[in-house]
């Protein structure tokens, strides 16, 4: 036999060398081996996103006819965001965008804009309208969240699934979550603060020297850096508050841990120190630019827009049960600043259990930690003077300390509460894995207790209203007769922070044009400090008084100088009142006579300029 002979492949060798690709009916039978593995983890994550559904029913099946009756104008302005990402498929993505607040424009990172969220579903938003969209995320973070921290419990606590399911829930589906839930999509999107947490912790045991002959694992600490890193970068993304929320806390666990176990702290600090100083400066560097255009970027502004001691947690509302859940009451309602900041409101069973868990737990160094994190997180939410029952004391809080420094005034004092719940969630786990594997009567008294104080805090649907329908002006497409490819429209009256309404009208556009004034934050306090909106311009000043009023104005040449002064000063392409304006007889003739006679446009009144 030649050379070339022995060297050719036969059929035998050619199967030994390469295998048969994977049939379609092997791969199958792959997932279907997958699913039978963690077919309780898929049960539990089915039962999660069913609960989501569950309190969100009222924005289905047609999220584009509802929406929520608590907070209605916060809902306008994210379908708003979402609806102008969504224009990312087409290449049209800025961090300051000039569709809004024409013509200076709104700064997207200075706002809670989730841009991340807005372009991951851009497809959706495209093919259904910003509504579904929205819709999905308040029922999509609630359930996400709560799969999250179940992960985590089961993967890094090691924690049996009915534990981690039970500490999940209230981590997902808490009171603060819920009252959240109420228009701020930023505040709810924690789907990755249990990733954060496990790096944080893959990071530490990396660094743990301890059964290692080589030392620390420099090779996984490297690689936990960097993930954190990213995943710190999209959060930001997502929700910059819950990750300043998420890094103060994860900040006080660590050095409770490790004043709790000293010996660890000993072995692993300057490893874990040096991954953390890495992961940051990483970070850091990929958003140098984002977070320099959010504090001195155009229409950036570098301070909070809500002063810290209206938004404080009120001592007696810890122990008080939220109006939101099946037990509440609307009394409770007076102990906050409204529907969306129920974020202490534990109620006294569920912190008695929690209570009585962590001293039985007490002697383990990871549940002294997470008490001290609860209890210092607590601390910060009741603001910079303790109020009590609604009346101030005059006893400074902890948040005193805080105040004024960088990034923090961004973050109201009441949310802070809202890291208490996985910090509860987590003792509360491992409670019940603990009584699950001790004989005695703490294996069914424990759970009884756990679940018992969770039913305490059982959330009712978040309430819904019908919307508001649109003029035909707009869902007709007519508006594209009166506005320039790109150009400006006026709604009359313009939308402010107050009523935000016509917003929706470049929402169900796909923002398609740009408009004046509106809802949003902007450096327009003195010496360019973070306002709500803007100032109105005289002419949309006069026409909201006119439809606030029901009172004819005095038109004469003044008033109709500045409307044109004010016309050529957004740039706009068209003013346009619908008939669905209130006082829009009114309205029409107070137009007429600032800008002569309008063209009918459908269920419009348009003028042309």
């Amino acid at each position: 036999m030649t050379s070339a002979a022995r060297a050719a492949p036969g059929p035998d060798r050619d199967q030994a060398v390469r295998p048969a690709p994977a049939t379609a009916a092997a791969r199958v039978d792959r997932v279907r081996a997958a699913a039978r593995r963690h077919r309780a983890d898929l049960l539990v994550g089915l039962l999660f996103v069913a609960f989501a559904g569950g309190l969100t029913h009222g924005l289905w099946p047609t999220p584009g006819t509802r929406m929520l009756a608590l907070n209605p104008a916060d809902q306008t302005l994210y379908e708003w965001f979402l609806a102008l990402h969504a224009r990312a498929l087409g290449g049209d993505f800025s961090l300051v965008t000039d569709r809004l607040n024409a013509p200076d424009g709104v700064n997207l990172m200075a706002n809670t804009s989730v841009v991340a969220l807005g372009v991951l579903l851009a497809p959706v938003t495209w093919a259904f309208g910003a509504p579904v969209t929205f819709a999905l995320l308040v029922a999509g973070n609630l359930a996400g969240t709560a799969v999250a921290w179940y992960l985590l419990f089961t993967r890094t606590l090691r924690a049996h699934r009915l534990a981690a399911g039970l500490g999940a829930a209230l981590c997902g589906f808490g009171p603060g979550m819920v009252s959240q839930s109420n228009g701020h999509l930023h505040m709810t999107a924690q789907w990755l603060v249990p990733v954060l947490v496990w790096l944080v912790v893959r990071l530490l045991r990396a660094a743990d020297p301890a059964g290692r002959r080589d030392g620390p694992d420099r090779r996984r600490m490297i690689s936990s850096a960097v993930a954190l890193a990213g995943t710190a970068v999209v959060q930001v993304f997502v929700g910059e508050e819950v990750l300043f929320l998420t890094a103060l806390t994860l900040a006080v666990l660590a050095v409770a841990y490790g004043l709790a176990d000293r010996e660890l702290s000993r072995r692993a600090l300057p490893g874990f120190a040096g991954g953390l100083l890495g992961a940051a400066g990483l970070a850091l560097v990929v958003l140098a630019h984002p977070l320099r255009l959010q504090f001195a970027g155009p229409q950036g502004v570098a301070d909070g827009i809500f002063p810290p001691a209206y938004f404080s947690a009120d001592l007696t509302g810890w122990a008080r049960l939220s109006a939101l859940t099946v037990l509440g009451s609307p009394e409770a309602v007076r102990l906050t600043t409204g529907p969306a900041e129920f974020t202490t409101f534990l109620g006294w069973p569920l912190l008695a259990v929690a209570a009585g868990c962590a001293v039985w737990l007490g002697r383990r160094a990871l549940v002294r930690a997470l008490v001290a994190a609860a209890l210092v997180m607590a601390a910060f939410s009741l603001g910079p003077e303790v109020v009590a029952g609604g009346e101030r004391t005059g006893v400074p809080g902890p948040y005193a300390l805080l105040a004024g420094l960088p990034v923090v005034d961004g973050a109201l004092p009441t949310r802070f509460a809202l890291a208490v719940l996985p910090l509860v969630g987590a003792v509360l786990t491992l409670a019940v894995h603990r009584a699950l594997h001790e004989p005695g009567p703490a294996r069914r008294l424990v759970p009884l207790a756990v679940g018992a104080a969770l039913l305490s805090v059982f959330p009712t649907p978040l309430p819904t209203i019908d919307r508001p329908t649109l003029p035909e002006f707009v869902t007709g497409g007519h508006w594209r007769q009166c506005v320039r490819p790109g150009g400006v429209l006026v709604p009359v009256p313009t939308a402010t922070p107050q009523h935000p309404g016509p917003m929706r009208w470049a929402t169900a556009t796909g923002v398609g044009f740009g408009m004046p004034e509106g809802f949003f934050i902007g450096p327009y306090g003195p010496g360019g400090s973070a306002t709500m909106g803007t100032w109105q311009r005289p002419t949309s000043a006069l026409l909201a008084d006119v439809a606030r009023r029901g009172v004819a104005p005095a038109i004469g040449d003044r008033q109709r100088r500045q409307a044109a002064r004010d016309v050529d000063a957004w740039g706009a392409s068209c003013v346009a009142l619908t008939d669905d304006a209130p006082h829009a007889e009114l309205l029409r003739r107070t137009l007429e006579a600032l800008f002569g006679p309008g063209a009918r446009v459908a269920d419009a009144w348009t003028w042309r300029f």
